[in-house]
């Protein structure tokens, strides 16, 4: 259900609510602020995009919300707040058994790899089996009952005999399939998908892509999309998040930011796509310079130096994510409207 939909006249609460979460590593050479204030929700069986450059925050934000950071690295402060009106209670505050009771079996993560995610020297039907047996939501028969049909509902043909089979017997694609089989083996309210179709041809990246569409529709599954594929984002999400330097940069409805985005580094990323469904610029063009040192950030607005809209209160004030309508949300002093604009103004 969209953001903010509601049920005869009902306001639904979101299933997950991430405020100001900031998630730090600390390091021999200083702090390294990989996310640093990030807020924002998810509601039940939506899809929602988080994309930007390697290292823009993204992956360390869903590490986040299931406690999954890496030493050195650890939340500082925000509230993860999961389930209606928050009832499982703040992910940041819960002990390791209760977080441990809530990976897997309500909120489930599918990784980058699968060929470091799978056992090389187990079949795959009992890893499974053993997903489910370890959350002990499905034991015993029921779970060895389901891993055929989990299986087949990720579309892997001939499922009852690959069941027998182990990991390295399987193409990427049919890797990722398992991974996400094993992810919504315990019918999880939320699944985190860390670029799910990462070093994937285009071919078998559709199909994945059809596959999640399905099976979020079909199981009433929120997932969050982590990823630096704007393409997979337009075909998939109904909203997307764009990370940079640790901070939400733009956020709204898919449609309306790939047709009008307003932060210059959203921008900046679109015309770095070729595109065969609109008026083609000259060229496709970079984003010059490079994603700054999480240790030792600009003042303002962290993406100044690479912007070639800035202005002189871009270097010294950093602009706060404000609201340009409703649904649409940016961090930036001059939104594209105002920057095309006054470019054209310039020419003319």
């Amino acid at each position: 259900m969209p953001r903010g939909a509601a049920s005869e006249g009902v306001v639904l609460a979101p299933l997950l609510q991430v405020e100001d979460l900031r998630t730090y590593f600390f390091t021999s050479t200083g702090v390294v602020k990989a996310v640093d204030g990030v807020s924002f929700e998810v509601d039940a069986g939506e899809i929602v995009g988080i994309v930007g450059e390697s290292g823009s925050g993204k992956s360390i934000t869903a590490l986040s919300i299931l406690r999954l950071v890496p030493h050195p690295g650890r939340i500082v402060s925000g509230r993860i707040l999961f389930g209606r009106e928050g009832e499982r209670g703040d992910v940041v505050e819960m002990s390791e058994a209760e977080v441990r009771e809530l990976r897997g079996s309500d909120i489930a993560m599918i990784f980058q790899d699968p060929m470091k995610s799978l056992n090389p020297v187990t079949r795959v039907g009992y890893q499974v089996r053993e997903a489910m047996a370890a959350h002990r939501r499905f034991t015993g028969r029921t779970a060895l009952g389901r891993v055929v049909p989990m299986l087949e509902k990720v579309r892997i043909a001939a499922a009852r005999e690959r069941a027998d089979d182990f990991q390295h017997q399987f193409s990427g694609g049919m890797r990722q399939r398992l991974m996400i089989a094993m992810g919504l083996s315990n019918e999880p309210s939320l699944l985190i998908a860390d670029e799910p179709t990462v070093a994937l041809d285009v071919t078998v990246q559709a199909q994945i892509i059809e596959l999640l569409r399905d099976l979020s529709s079909e199981l009433g599954t929120a997932i969050v999309l982590i990823t630096h594929n704007l393409a997979v984002v337009a075909s998939l999400c109904t909203r997307v998040i764009v990370m940079y330097a640790g901070r939400i940069v733009e956020e709204g409805r898919t449609r309306e930011i790939l047709k009008s985005p307003q932060h210059p580094y959203t921008w900046s990323l679109l015309r770095a796509i070729p595109r065969v469904d609109g008026p083609q610029p000259a060229q496709l063009t970079s984003i010059g310079g490079m994603p700054p040192d999480l240790g030792d950030l600009p003042s303002g607005c962290k993406f100044h130096p690479r912007c070639r809209f800035r202005v002189d209160r871009c270097r010294n004030e950093e602009p706060p994510l404000a609201a340009l309508d409703a649904a649409h949300l940016a961090r930036c002093w001059v939104p594209m409207d105002v920057a095309l604009g006054r470019q054209e103004g310039d020419q003319g």
